[in-house]
């Protein structure tokens, strides 16, 4: 394989931080060929709540990521989460400027600046501006309207907003794991660079992915992106409302959901039973299998009944081609079963596909987001960029992680 480029993604999630290293070629395949995984404790719901935390894990992952490529990791794809990422879609329309009245580069960016020139408030910023659709005069449904003849030229402009804070915390965390940001990107987003096929944006789809503490969501017709958004709904849910429930702790409910949990009813035994350990109890204590499952088909339904809500208000309750379910927390037994009861149309699980390397235990719903930042970095790749990282990180094992707390306590 001929290399074009080296991309990093980094994926900050609520429960963990991915960084992935991956070399891009010229026909467009994507090779892993350095990983970093750490669980972390300083996001909730998508959101930095400590910064000290954050930092340290990014550096960590990073580090470990830098080790297994031999590559120094100077800038990243950055995947961005949190109920505050939202969306709207605004339209714009421009004269064709020029004597040939033919669309030029120039004409589409003009359409889209006016597009994205909507009244944004001083506590948010713009993550994503992109062209939904363009049309030509009278003609509309125009994929790519360069070069051709027109008037006037319009465009309909998806735009994806967050809390400016947040992505200031985000970005705050990153630059002290010394990491610089190639760009900041809508989870939803990435994800459904990996997952969603050409085909099923074009039909309508929706990518759904559930991490621990959120799920990202993005809706797409006519083969763009139509909704983006992020509910504060995931799988740290299921696992409090066990421990909860049973009255035990997180960590044995989290074994119990993985172990023993489904989303079906249908598929439990009645009489099966389990060995549950119940705080303030030595002994334990057994309880019914299906009590168990009871309570996390019961989270999973209003889980769907939120994401089935939140579609329905977006003008698109029913996507033709499904919905693709993805992220860690859609693993659980059953949720595809759920999912396809409470929305009513096809749904399916998704992992990441048609990638090399490293791929060790990544070709699996968890890291659609980190794999799916590369492949959006891959798009953005010009022939004349040059490669940004470097061989053999200079530093010594800890020098990252160092760094990174010096850059909190001076």
């Amino acid at each position: 394989m001929e290399r074009e480029a080296v991309m990093v993604g980094i994926d900050v999630g609520t429960s963990k931080v991915c960084t992935l290293i991956g070399e891009i070629g010229r026909d467009g395949s994507l090779t892993i060929i350095g990983k970093g995984i750490v669980p972390t404790t300083g996001l909730r719901k998508g959101v930095v709540v400590n910064i000290d935390q954050t930092v340290q894990s990014i550096a960590q992952s990073v580090e470990q990521a830098e080790r297994s490529s031999g590559y120094k990791v100077d800038a990243a794809f950055i995947s961005v989460a949190g109920e505050h990422v939202k969306s709207q879609n605004s339209p714009g329309t421009v004269a064709v400027s020029g004597h040939r009245r033919e669309v030029t580069h120039e004409d589409i960016n003009r359409a889209t600046e006016v597009a994205r020139a909507i009244q944004i408030p001083s506590n948010r910023e713009v993550l994503h501006a992109l062209p939904r659709d363009f049309s030509v005069d009278e003609q509309e449904g125009v994929k790519d309207p360069l070069g051709m003849s027109a008037i006037r030229l319009g465009v309909e402009v998806h735009i994806v907003t967050a809390s400016a804070t947040a992505i200031q915390n985000l970005t705050k965390c990153v630059v002290a794991a010394g990491v610089k940001i190639d760009e900041l990107v809508a989870g939803a987003l990435a994800s459904a660079e990996a997952v969603v096929s050409e085909t099923e944006r074009e039909l309508g789809a929706a990518v759904a992915d559930i991490g621990a503490g959120t799920i990202d969501l993005a809706v797409f017709a006519d083969g763009s992106p139509f909704h983006t958004a992020v509910l504060p709904v995931g799988g740290n849910h299921v696992t409090n409302d066990l421990a909860i429930g049973l009255k035990t702790s997180l960590q044995a409910a989290e074994e119990l959901k993985v172990s023993h949990g489904t989303a079906d009813l249908a598929s439990v035994d009645e009489d099966e039973t389990i060995a549950v350990s119940v705080l303030g109890e030595p002994a334990g204590r057994t309880v019914s299998r299906r009590q168990v499952c009871e309570i996390i088909e019961a989270r999973m339904r209003e889980t769907f009944e939120i994401l089935r809500s939140e579609m329905q208000a977006a003008g698109h309750g029913v996507m033709p081609a499904g919905v693709i379910l993805t992220g860690g927390a859609s693993q659980l037994a059953g949720t595809a079963e759920l999912g396809r009861d409470v929305l009513q149309m096809p749904v399916r699980i998704a992992a990441p596909s048609n990638i090399g390397g490293l791929v060790d235990n990544l070709l699996s719903p968890a890291y659609s987001d980190a794999v799916g930042l590369l492949l959006w970095g891959a798009k953005s790749l010009t022939a004349a960029e040059p490669g940004r990282y470097e061989s053999a990180p200079a530093m010594g094992g800890l020098g990252r992680i160092r760094d990174a707390l010096r850059s909190i306590f001076p």
